[in-house]
This record gives C-alpha cells, sequence and structure tokens, in this order.
C-alpha cells in the first residue's frame, strides 16, 4: 500500500511555488504524518520515540521550504530531487530487487551504503577518525568503486549512496572524479562530506545541473573552534563556499563533530542560528569524537558523558524549536537504534582500500571488495559472516536507543560478543586499540559512566511515558 504521507510530500514539491496550496497541502501533511508516525506508530514502538521521529520530519520540511522561498534550492535540484525520491516513496517500483535479494539471501537489503573512496585530504585535522592527510594515497580503484554502486543499485534496489572520506573532491582514478559517478548513478542520491575548502563556484554550479548529490560540510564550531582544529582560516573558507553554494541554488547540510573542546559553543543557541538562519543549511548531522585513527592519541578529546548529556538535551529543545538536526549517537530514537551491520533499513561501510566493515567508526573487517570479487562474489556476501550476523543480532536484543552505539556505548560486549578473533583492524590504529588495555577500560568505564545517566532517562521518558 503506497504510504499516504509520502503522496503528501511529494505533492507538497510540486506545490512548493503556490504558497497557498503549499499551506493547505502542509497542514494536511502535518496532521498525515502525526497520525502516522504517532497514533499508528505508537501501536507498535515507544509513542516518545515516535514522537521525536515526527518532530524532525516536520523541522525538516520546515526548513527546506524556508530554504526554497530564500531561493537556496534551485529548481533544477527540486526536479531532480522529485525523479529520484518518487520511486523511493513508492516503493513498489523497487520491490522486485527487494523481492529478489530476500528469496536469495532469507533477509531485507540495507537501505544504504557509505563508500569512502580515498583517504586522501588537503587538511590534517586534530584527532581525525580516519587519519586522513595530504599524504594518504589509498584510493578505490574507479572500476571497483562503480561495481560497488552498481551492486547498491541492483542487488540492494537502494538508490541512496553516502560518501566519506577523506576529502572526496579529491578522488581521482582512470581520469575520472567524483563528478563522473554521480553522473552515471543519475538515479541515485548522494551525499557527500567535505571540508568545504574544494567545492568551487563551478562545482557547486555542476553539482546543481546534476541535481542528484548534496554536500555536507564539516565545521567544529564557529571561526574559533573550526580553526583550531581544521586550520586556520579554514572558516571563511567555508562561508566562502556556503556562499557559492547558495547563489547556485544547492542545498546544504551542516556535519558537526562535538568534542570536549567546543562543547559550549554546540550548547549555545548562537551556533543554530548561524548556521540554519544564517547560512541556511537545509538540516544538521553532529558527530561526536571517536577515538579511532588519530582520535585514539587524543582520547580526551571525546565528549565526557556529563557533556553528551547536555548535548542529548540541548537536541530535544532544538527539535521542538524546529531546528532539524540528528546526532549520530544521541538521536538512535530516529533510527530505532544502532544502524549498522547492513541491517535492514540500516547501512555498512567501505573503505578506500575496498574493507568492509559494519560502520564508519568500527574500523575492523573481516571481508575486502578486492577479494570477493576475485572470488565472483558481491558485497551482499559480506553482510554474512559471523561479524555482521552477530551485530544484527545483538541490534535485535539491545534496547536502551539513548546508548545505541555497539562500540562506543557497548564497548565490552562488542570485544567479547562481536568483534571476532580473524577481524584485522583498518589500519595501525584500530589494531593498537584492539591490543589495548588502556583503550579497553576507558571505553567501558565511558559506558558504565554513562549508562548511569542514560538508563533512567530512557526507563522513565521513554519506556514508560504514553
Amino acid at each position: 500500500m503506497v504510504n499516504l504521507n509520502n503522496i503528501y510530500l511529494f505533492l507538497l514539491v510540486k506545490a512548493a511555488k503556490n504558497k497557498v496550496a503549499r499551506k493547505i497541502l502542509l497542514d494536511k501533511f502535518d496532521k498525515k504524518l502525526y497520525q502516522s508516525l504517532v497514533e499508528e506508530g505508537a501501536k507498535e514502538n515507544l509513542k516518545a520515540v515516535q514522537l521525536k521521529k515526527y518532530q524532525w520530519v516536520k523541522a525538516l520540511v520546515k526548513q527546506i521550504f524556508k530554504n526554497y522561498d530564500k531561493g537556496y534550492i534551485s529548481p533544477l535540484v527540486e526536479k531532480k530531487a522529485i525523479e529520484i525520491l518518487s520511486p523511493n516513496f513508492f516503493k513498489e517500483n523497487l520491490l522486485k530487487f527487494r523481492e529478489k535479494f530476500i528469496k536469495k539471501y532469507k533477509s531485507d537489503p540495507p537501505l544504504f551504503i557509505v563508500v569512502s573512496p580515498t583517504q586522501k585530504c588537503n587538511l590534517k585535522c586534530r584527532g581525525c577518525y580516519a587519519a586522513a592527510s595530504p599524504g594518504a594515497e589509498a584510493t578505490l580503484s574507479f572500476d571497483v568503486f562503480d561495481q560497488i554502486l552498481g551492486e547498491n543499485h541492483d542487488i540492494f534496489g537502494s538508490r541512496f549512496v553516502t560518501i566519506s572520506g577523506g576529502e572526496p573532491l579529491l578522488y581521482q582514478s582512470q581520469g575520472k572524479n567524483l563528478l563522473d559517478i554521480f553522473k552515471k548513478y543519475s538515479d541515485t542520491y548522494f551525499i557527500f562530506y567535505t571540508n568545504g575548502t574544494l567545492l568551487t563556484k563551478e562545482i557547486a554550479q555542476k553539482l546543481v545541473k546534476l541535481g542528484n548529490a548534496s554536500p555536507q560540510i564539516s565545521v567544529e564550531g564557529l571561526e574559533k573552534e573550526t580553526d583550531e582544529r581544521r586550520g586556520k582560516g579554514i572558516f571563511q573558507k567555508i562561508l566562502k563556499t556556503t556562499e557559492y553554494v547558495r547563489e547556485a541554488g544547492l542545498p546544504f547540510v551542516v556535519s558537526a563533530t562535538a568534542t570536549s573542546e567546543n562543547i559550549a559553543t554546540l550548547l549555545s543557541d548562537e551556533f543554530y542560528d548561524f548556521w540554519f538562519d544564517k547560512q541556511g543549511a537545509s538540516y544538521m548531522w553532529m558527530f561526536q569524537l571517536m577515538p579511532i585513527g588519530r582520535g585514539k592519541d587524543v582520547f580526551d578529546l571525546m565528549p565526557r558523558p556529563e557533556q553528551r548529556l547536555k548535548l542529548f538535551r540541548k537536541w530535544e529543545k532544538l527539535l521542538e524549536k524546529g531546528y532539524p538536526i540528528a546526532d549520530f549517537w544521541n538521536s538512535g530514537v530516529l533510527s530505532n537504534g544502532c544502524i549498522a551491520y547492513g541491517r535492514p533499513g540500516g547501512y555498512f561501510h567501505i573503505d578506500w582500500s575496498g574493507n568492509i566493515m559494519p560502520c564508519v567508526f568500527i574500523p575492523y573487517y573481516v571481508d575486502n571488495v578486492y577479494d570477493l570479487y576475485k572470488n565472483g562474489k558481491t558485497i551482499a556476501d559480506a553482510l554474512f559472516s559471523d561479524f555482521f550476523k552477530k551485530g544484527r543480532e545483538w541490534q535485535k536484543n539491545y534496547k536502551n536507543w539513548i546508548m545505541p552505539c555497539s562500540i562506543r556505548d557497548n564497548y565490552q560486549y562488542f570485544r567479547e560478543k562481536i568483534l571476532p578473533n580473524e577481524a584485522k583492524g583498518e589500519d595501525e590504529f584500530a589494531e593498537q586499540a584492539k591490543n589495548s588495555q588502556e583503550y579497553f577500560e576507558g571505553l567501558t568505564n565511558y559506558d558504565q559512566k554513562l549508562k548511569t545517566l542514560t538508563q533512567p532517562i530512557w526507563d522513565k521518558e521513554y519506556k514508560l511515558r504514553i
């Protein structure tokens, strides 16, 4: 059955230029959205969880139309978004892929994949989870990158891909770059994380013409925080980039990394007012610094449990205010917990060396795409290693979506029950962390403190709220 909320959203986009028609449809959409997510959704899920989903979608729609009215979203992008997203709204068009996958693997496919095609980056940020740098050379060949996306498209039936890095705009292989990928997979929507320093006016205009990719621009806060971690002058370069994308009509997203040093800024209203109201971000991702990659050597940069709780409470208030923000760890209620391990509705990650990992922030692997392809297999086969299956089994049984992450929030269980002995570290830092008693104690102590703070909230405000 076609979801009526998706029909209303489709009509809203079509009626974007007619504000009178839009208002009528928005009112109807809001009522249907609440009915579907909160009233109907509460029959199968916690009502407080469903309420947060409703608030987030409502805030997103509001912000997108706000930016559309300001001229920050080009009609070309609008048209392409309808063409790509409509088949995803009306899932019947993609059922043949899902049914074929279920028949073969006895499981639903993941919703999307994350690919980091290159580790190379023009910056060297303190605590980078990917340990990316100008000297990094690891890069997927274009043929393999293309094959990965083709399998996501034809095996999973997915029309959504996230590109991470490294700096994706530095990707070059066999005379091809990232925009060549976007052009080839014109019926897939891409989001790509970028430090914002290489996104020129010309690239912004090309992306608008393609219409199927939007940048997620990384910041640390405002100028002081961003320049301290990313380099002097980087913040002003980012503001030049946001000017380019607004002028071109290319919607963009802000990606903020929370650390123990920028927490005060991320708890202020000024930060969100600046990026949403003054700069025109469509929504915001927040990632708390994870002690992997170079983060292993700056463990003290990770937000303290008390700071994370403050961020969680701030996120709740910001949703009520109408800002569409998703914190990768604090917003677990939006996704019913962890979305890693290739779960139905979730994703998995493939890095610049072809290593297949459950998550961008789980730097361990059993399978590699180059090896799979040599043996006539596909990326789908990697989903059924013991590593991935144990992760999905944990997801089914675990409930405290304020602490949704297997590796960060449940490290002892992850090490003892999920991570297999044969799993290899993505790099030397991951191997060091795996063999470090100090690292083990650091994360397990963090988890214990966080559980003491969050379990009462989960039990009283989410599980018991009606």
